[in-house]
């Protein structure tokens, strides 16, 4: 073992190898005997592709060059396409017309071309039983603000173009449009400003033939998600009426009925669209994924209602889809291999790998995994209270630090903030673990994965709780002699950006420096001007506007210059129409002013989060180049990376 500080290991896991073959597996159907997932390619320019596998192994893209399958519905997207009998149905990025392609066939637009470009937007959509029609989620934009946007549910025929007909509108969202088995009902989700789908939606069914409209389940104080149909017209959906999501079945004419109720998260916050959680097999066992107590696991519903966990290695489920009727496919990672695509067997937990997750050639030892912590934390009011975290300790196969060094920490912060830290191997993780640097990834308050109080945490608190939970886990690993506390460091992206903000602007902060990602700077600019999906989040998560003003101000970073001394560096996506870039670059501003140390990259041609392979090193490098210059420990020589310009470090 060589003996070298912590920060300044030689490691494999370089900026290049995080992006080298990397792909985001996104979605996956099963189509017949074929399955067809998404791949987000960051050396194809961020593009999502879409990939059919044939029963004997081999594997085909199908979309032609400059062709992406990412809706903006939302700005989030999710459900851009969708497949049935070899025929591939998708949204198309550059101008969000949907398209349709046959088998051997080129991409048609099925949509007409708006007025504006890019201004009618198109997602979650199902065909019909019958094959000729499609339900989906259309988004119109009709000018340049919030207020300007309509989101609604059409119809339009699914082989040939046409003008799509408006069968929902009216609420502000909709989402999942959900055909019965004979086509004669439709079942959707609706919620209105200013709550959010985890807040509080309704699900309801029409009978397309009278008209005649039942609210199934939901409303004020509870989320419905995933809503689906079964073969005998009964619908399973998704509530946390019991503090969890969980999972029922509605039959027209007889009482909601519990299928799965444990005390475990089935669902996941509706960020973006098409998450597929669970699934009826032709037997009737449900298959369904199940978060509890930091991670992720299979299980199954059997026949006579017992609930048995699937003897699997995840710890990280993306999708579950019903595949032969014994087996299920899923997109699911562990600790120490990335999210792959799998066909589990439901009676023997036997996993088949359909596309298998990169071979990165590391050593096993040189992974670091996370262990699930619980710590003591405080509220907004200083009464106790728990928070979670996973933690990353340093980890590699041929360097240890000093026998009297502690290693540096960083403070992770998802984003949402209604995410929560995933324990999957990531390689933009153990980047840093692999360096000698360890990472804990915070769930605080308001994070999704333990029910639904402690989600709502987070309300009215924000730049509170989150804020508390992160210094609570910073100085929890400090305490414990397990990070050196006075090298502790704070990172996080979009809301996690805000909360980075939030804690430097402390006079009593512990951190010696942070990175913030397309953070929030001034909420009350945020709340003028961000995208409709969010355009109230801040409602509940910091109160009305402009009645709150006052919270609003003392909550806000940029009112808080003055109490900033530790460096910073600020990463922002110049495309960016959730987080405008005038949020990174009015704190920037700021602190150049004050001659506080700052360092700024603007990247072109990027929206909210990076998704090309030269942006994601080059944030990647520089951030640790930053952390190098700010803590004092020497990069590796041999990975040639460019230092990132500080200004005002050598005056701090």
């Amino acid at each position: 073992m060589t003996i070298a500080p912590y920060g300044s290991w030689s490691t494999p896991i370089t900026s290049e190898l995080v992006v080298a073959a990397a792909v985001r597996l996104g979605e996956v159907h099963v189509d017949g005997a074929d399955i067809v997932w998404s791949e987000g390619r960051p050396a194809e320019g961020g593009r999502t592709q879409l990939v059919r596998r044939a029963p004997d192994g081999t594997t085909a893209d199908l979309l032609p060059e400059g062709m992406n399958a990412r809706t903006a519905v939302h700005e989030y997207g999710g459900a851009a396409w969708w497949v049935r009998d070899g025929v591939v149905w998708f949204a198309n990025w550059a101008d969000q017309r949907l398209y349709r392609i046959a088998p051997g066939g080129e991409p048609e637009p099925l949509t007409p071309e708006p007025a504006t470009p890019r201004a009618d937007r198109f997602a979650d959509g199902e065909v019909a039983p019958d094959g000729a029609t499609i339900v989906c989620v259309r988004e119109r934009h009709t000018g340049p603000t919030a207020a300007d946007v309509r989101n609604e549910v059409v119809r339009l025929a699914a082989h040939t173009p046409s003008e799509p007909e408006v069968l929902v509108t009216g609420p502000d969202f909709v989402a999942a449009p959900r055909l019965s088995p004979d086509g004669a009902t439709l079942a959707w989700l609706r919620w209105d400003h200013p709550s959010m789908p985890w807040d509080d939606t309704q699900l309801v069914v029409r009978d397309l033939r009278t008209g005649e409209e039942t609210v199934v389940a939901g409303g004020p104080g509870e989320s419905v998600l995933e809503p689906r149909f079964e073969p005998d017209g009964s619908l399973l959906f998704l509530s946390d009426r019991s503090d969890w999501w969980n999972l029922y079945r509605w039959t027209p004419g007889a009482d909601i009925a519990p299928v799965v109720r444990l005390d475990a998260e089935l669902g996941v916050p509706a960020w973006v669209f098409g998450s597929a959680r669970y699934v009826q097999l032709g037997d009737g066992r449900v298959v369904y994924a199940r978060w509890r107590d930091g991670r992720d696991g299979l299980a199954v519903r059997e026949t006579d209602g017992a609930l048995v966990d699937l003897d699997v290695p995840f710890s990280a489920i993306a999708a579950v889809r019903g595949a032969d009727p014994g087996s299920v496919v899923v997109i699911a990672g562990s600790p120490t291999e990335e999210p792959g695509v799998h066909r589990v067997d439901v009676a023997t937990s036997v996993v088949e790998t359909l596309r298998a997750p990169r071979d990165l050639g590391l050593d096993p030892a040189g992974i670091s995994q996370p262990e699930h912590l619980t710590f003591d934390s405080v509220d907004g009011s200083g009464a106790p209270r728990k928070a979670h975290a996973q933690f990353y300790p340093p980890a590699s196969n041929d360097s240890t630090g000093p026998e009297d060094e502690r290693p540096p920490l960083l403070v992770q912060i998802h984003g949402g903030p209604t995410g929560s830290a995933t324990p999957v191997l990531s390689t933009s993780v153990q980047y840093w673990t692999s360096r000698g640097v360890a990472v804990v990834d915070v769930d605080y308050g308001g994070s999704t994965g333990y029910g639904r109080a402690y989600r709502q945490e987070l309300l009215g608190e924000w730049g509170v709780i989150d804020v508390a939970d992160c210094l609570a886990a910073a100085r929890h690993l400090a305490e414990q002699g397990r990070v050196d506390g006075e090298r502790l460091c704070i990172r996080g992206g979009s809301a996690g950006g805000f909360t980075v903000l939030a804690a430097l602007a402390r006079e009593d902060t512990p951190f010696a420096a942070g990175a913030d990602h397309f953070g929030v700077a001034d909420l009350a600019a945020l709340a003028a001007d961000t995208h409709k999906f969010e355009s109230r989040y801040l409602d509940r998560l910091v109160g009305p506007y402009p009645e709150a003003r006052d919270v609003y101000e003392q909550r806000s970073p940029i009112h808080h210059v003055d109490r900033f001394t530790r460096p910073l560096i600020v990463l922002q996506g110049a495309e960016d129409e959730v987080v405008p870039p005038n949020q990174s670059e009015m704190i920037v501003d700021a602190l150049r002013a004050k001659g506080t140390p700052v360092a700024y990259l603007l990247f072109d041609g990027e929206q909210h989060g990076f998704r090309r392979a030269e942006n994601i090193r080059r944030a990647l490098d520089a951030e640790l180049s930053f952390y190098a210059q700010v803590l004092g420990f020497d990069l590796p020589a041999e990975e040639g990376i460019e230092p990132v310009a500080i200004e005002n470090l050598r005056a701090s």
